[in-house]
């Protein structure tokens, strides 16, 4: 039976004091880490957000073109908070202890890379499998279950590669917390990029014609386009991997600090790994100060905001603005065009605030640019409620295209939010590595467990219709815990 450590700052304490010694000269060194060198470093965000952009404005609406009930399609989102919930932790734990030749954290970087190609294609040719399998008619459960697999696949692989990316900045930044902000803002600007494009090439409804191998009898054009995207995610993300893992230049863990990790193993402890991971899960929790939770209390109120939006953002186009529903009309399809071009904006102010970050956060702070982001994201989700009952109340429903000063209205909500969601994507990562430093704790670990504020709130959210999405209820004290930050 393990017995809990009844000073678990003490063992923070001996954690700093004892750290090997190739590990402090690692740390001592990464303030020397040239810039350019980071630049490249993070340009693997931009392959692994293409994908997100791809998965975020086009898979809701064509789960419920293969056949999905509207208000089951949420539900294959699951897959989000289940694999940040168990996948990042884990991979944040193991790759803080690997000893392979090639680095701790770029084995994990390649394998997730891999996977997510993979899982694209499966997702792409969903429609291609199910016909091959035997399906026919309005209802495709072949093509919905090797969707779905593939969906899993991909999401499980994206929190497999994020976790390690963050923590080989961290790793890399060490002590220098105005560099380990810089590093954050790349990391951030090279989402904004990825999202530019994969929004751009989401909204394009030509390239089925770039490449017309992809209409088949299972597959229509819109299937097609979305195949044809998915394929040019394969290879973004293998340039963007290579660049990236090429230019991280890390040393394997050496035999000093091997041993040191398995001195730090408490006596009671189980040498069972997963026993191991969830020790070290929950007594990282007894360690953290007061602004440390209440960064995490405020980090889940902000995702409790945010995924609604990042999940209907497209739907909510096609259905409140455009008057559409899957499989009916053109009008839909036409409004998940179109929200996915406003979401081409949201990335683009979303990248010129990533580039303007460190000059706002060393003007403003981090903390109170954080507290002005959220109550800009209240203030647009508003917005959206208060369009969509504008929108209802016209009278073109059913009937024409939604008046142009609706679309831009929506359009211009969508770009304004690229503002907060630019802070929300680097500032917590920043503040949460920089405290979590001088408790000696793996940037691996650090990582998965602020993951964990992230995906734990959304739980509450599948099932729910758009309609119902976008509550404001827990919005209003994100402000306020700020203040003690």
């Amino acid at each position: 039976m393990s017995v809990a450590n009844p000073e678990p700052h003490r063992v923070s304490r001996s954690r700093q004091t004892n750290r090997p010694p190739s590990t402090r000269h690692h740390q001592q060194q990464s303030s020397r880490v040239p810039l350019r060198q980071l630049l490249r470093v993070t340009s693997i965000a931009g392959g692994i957000q293409f994908g997100w952009a791809l998965q975020l404005s086009l898979l809701t609406p064509y789960v419920q073109e293969l056949g999905i009930p509207h208000k089951w399609a949420s539900i294959i989102w699951l897959c989000g908070p289940l694999s940040g919930l168990f996948v990042q932790p884990l991979v944040g734990v193991i790759s803080d202890r690997c000893t392979s030749r090639f680095g701790r954290r770029r084995p994990f970087i390649v394998a997730g890379s891999l996977l997510i190609a993979i899982s694209v294609l499966i997702i792409g040719h969903s429609a291609d499998i199910g016909w091959w399998l035997g399906d026919r008619g309005g209802v495709r459960p072949r093509a919905i279950g090797a969707f779905v697999f593939g969906f899993w696949i991909l999401d499980v692989a994206n929190n497999m590669t994020q976790g390690p990316c963050r923590a080989l900045l961290a790793d890399l930044t060490g002590k220098d917390h105005r560099r380990t902000r810089v590093a954050n803002a790349y990391f951030s600007l090279f989402m904004a990029i990825g999202n530019i494009l994969g929004f751009a090439t989401g909204s394009y409804n030509g390239w089925y014609k770039v490449f017309p191998f992809t209409v088949t009898s299972a597959c229509n054009i819109d299937c097609a386009n979305l195949k044809s995207a998915f394929y040019l995610d394969v290879v973004f993300m293998g340039i963007t991997a290579c660049i990236s893992i090429s230019a991280a230049q890390e040393s394997p863990l050496d035999l000093p600090a091997r041993s040191m990790l398995a001195d730090e193993e408490t006596p009671g402890q189980s040498n069972s790994e997963q026993e191991a991971f969830l020790w070290e899960l929950f007594g990282t929790f007894r360690c953290f100060p007061s602004t440390v939770w209440i960064i995490l209390v405020v980090t889940a109120l902000n995702w409790i905001g945010w995924f609604p939006f990042l999940l209907f953002d497209t739907d909510w186009m096609g259905r409140e603005i455009y008057g559409g529903k899957p499989n009916e009309g053109q009008n839909y399809n036409t409004g998940v065009r179109m929200g996915a071009f406003g979401l081409m904006f949201n990335s683009v102010i979303l990248g010129v605030t990533s580039v303007l970050m460190e000059k706002l956060c060393s003007k403003w702070g981090a903390g109170f640019l954080w507290g002005l982001s959220n109550i800009l994201m209240a203030l647009c989700f508003l917005s959206m409620l208060v369009l969509s009952y504008v929108a209802s109340h016209i009278g073109y429903m059913g009937h024409n295209l939604p008046p142009d000063s609706i679309v831009v209205i929506a359009l211009v909500i969508f770009a304004v939010l690229g503002m907060p969601l630019a802070i929300t994507y680097s500032v917590p990562y920043a503040m949460v590595s920089s405290r979590i430093e001088s408790l000696g704790l793996g940037q691996g670990l650090s990582m998965g467990v602020l993951n964990l504020a992230i995906v734990l709130p959304q739980f509450g959210k599948y099932g729910s219709s758009p309609e119902n999405a976008f509550s404001l209820a827990s919005i209003s004290s994100k402000s306020e815990l700020l203040c003690a930050v």
